[in-house]
């Protein structure tokens, strides 16, 4: 069996497409909340690795998660039952489009690690060869239907974090401001000091109370804190920001 350990929990990955990534632990350690938030939502959970790491943050929060593929949603609960905090993660296996339709809860914090590559200019090139590469085609949650989902379904006063690529930015960013979320908080992540900024992660809030919300919400309307996080001064020597934010996590951090 396919284990990645951490500090605190292990991650059994041999059923799914996803293994642990760079990107998934990146927005787990990195994302923030003004106060520990009650309920947390995990789009797209894959191993759960996001979800054990907010369980591990926030001992006081009940978290969800939601995964289509059906190995990876059994592996995800079997990661959940085999941790120290079993009885606040449960896993649903849906789609986030069916999900959002039925759930009447709503959620402190939603985080997603979504899939990436562009459904349009990559149908035709045959680059779909497995399943690791099937999860990260967005065709199964297109960008605008998780920013939709997440309107629905994000408490009023809540927070929307995720990882996307840098040449997606844009047009995420059209896509969340036509559903009333802004960015407060995003960090450019490279490689290296001298590489290309890779990923985005972003941290939204609503900027205009959604319709039907009971909630009380503040304008967020601000200049957004803007930060870049750079991995590593060399191959395997990490930058002191790196260790300092996933040395809770990894083993040899």
């Amino acid at each position: 069996m396919s284990l990645f350990k951490f500090k605190e929990f292990t991650i059994a990955q041999d059923r799914c497409a996803q293994k642990i990534g760079t990107d998934a632990v990146l927005l787990g350690a990195w994302v923030r909340t003004s106060q520990e938030p009650r309920t947390i939502l995990d789009v797209g959970s894959g191993t759960g690795v996001i979800s054990l790491m907010l369980a591990q943050r926030f001992p006081n929060s009940h978290i969800e998660a939601v995964e289509i593929d059906v190995d990876a949603y059994e592996q995800a609960t079997e990661n959940f039952e085999n941790s120290p905090w079993g009885n606040r993660l449960f896993c649903f296996h849906a789609a986030f489009q069916e999900f959002y339709e039925e759930v009447e809860e709503r959620y402190d914090l939603i985080v997603s690690n979504p899939p990436f590559y562009d459904a349009v200019s990559v149908k035709n090139t045959e680059q779909i060869e497995d399943k690791r590469q099937q999860a990260r085609f967005d065709d199964a949650l297109a960008f605008e239907e998780l920013v939709y989902g997440v309107y629905q379904l994000l408490e009023s006063d809540g927070t929307f974090a995720c990882i996307i690529p840098k040449d997606r930015e844009k047009r995420f960013l059209e896509i969340t401001s036509h559903f009333q979320l802004e960015p407060v908080r995003t960090t450019y992540v490279k490689g290296t000091e001298d590489s290309k900024v890779k990923r985005c992660l972003m941290e939204f809030r609503f900027r205009a109370m959604p319709a039907g919300r009971q909630k009380s919400v503040k304008n967020n309307s601000a200049i957004p804190k803007i930060e870049t996080l750079v991995i590593e001064k060399s191959r395997h020597d990490y930058t002191e920001v790196y260790i300092g934010l996933t040395k809770d996590f990894y083993l040899k951090m």
